[in-house]
């Protein structure tokens, strides 16, 4: 699971093979996978002014419950663990897509600031294993 989805926030996969690997599991599951996600993201370091270039990168409407979420003042991991909860199953698909991009931008973020010159970090590798 974590190849396939720093895969994702890497552009290395197209979002569309990510979501179609997303539907393929039980309501429970995919909520492991979103929270799984958030706990990537908090990792990275993602903080409340990438809500607005995360949005875009998943394609979301600003009106769309994990977006509206991702945009609210307060602890940012506490809205990223909003959108992680939410059931139904057409909001699960944009929290999916929506997880992976604040993902990829404090990613590309770390990767410029503290791993320009090289670092130990598995993931920043994927790209040389294709």
């Amino acid at each position: 699971m974590d190849v396939l989805l720093n895969e994702l926030a890497q552009g290395l996969r197209p979002m569309s093979e990510g979501v179609e690997w997303f539907d393929g599991f039980n309501p429970e599951e995919q909520a492991e996978v979103l929270l799984f996600l958030r706990h990537h993201c908090v990792q990275a370091r993602a903080v409340a002014e990438d809500a607005a270039e995360s949005i875009r990168r998943a394609g979301l409407s600003s009106t769309h419950t994990p977006s509206v979420l991702i945009s609210r003042g307060g602890r940012f991991d506490q809205q990223l663990g909003k959108i992680a909860g939410l059931v139904p199953l057409d909001e699960r698909r944009k929290a999916f897509r929506l997880l992976i991009a604040p993902l990829a931008v404090a990613d590309a973020r770390r990767r410029e600031h503290f791993c320009s010159s090289g670092c130990g970090h598995w993931w920043h590798k994927l790209s040389d294993a294709g």
